[in-house]
């Protein structure tokens, strides 16, 4: 004869097997939080190469502004350089260079003189 314990131990061996079931159910289950596209596209990732494209285009013309405005002040200096060069070279003696205006004028009238 088998005692109890025996016999208690085979009635409990479905239960429990039945049970390792069904918490192995639950571990199994699948994550539903990403999404996963075959190709790689998405919506999220499409606007944030939009945005990024975006981006890149308004601080391309900024810094487009920038040099052009660089420029512009470079090319406003290097002919105030030559202007001055050729008005102190003047053979006019009442030409005379004008710092605050960067031209160069006539001592009599104030009028701007062509060096």
């Amino acid at each position: 004869m088998k005692t109890l314990s025996e016999r208690l131990a085979l009635a409990l061996l479905p239960l429990t097997l039945f049970g390792a079931l069904a918490l192995s159910s639950t571990t199994a289950q699948a994550r539903t939080d990403r999404l996963i596209i075959e190709n790689g596209n998405n919506a999220l990732s499409s606007e944030e190469a939009r945005q990024n494209k975006e981006q890149w285009d308004d601080t391309r013309m900024l810094r487009k502004k920038v040099n052009s405005r660089v420029e512009k002040e470079f090319d406003k200096t290097d002919r105030a350089f030559d202007s001055r060069d050729a008005c102190e070279k003047s053979y006019n003696v009442n030409a005379y260079w004008e710092a605050n205006t960067l031209r160069c004028l006539d001592r009599r009238t104030g009028r701007v003189v062509a060096p």
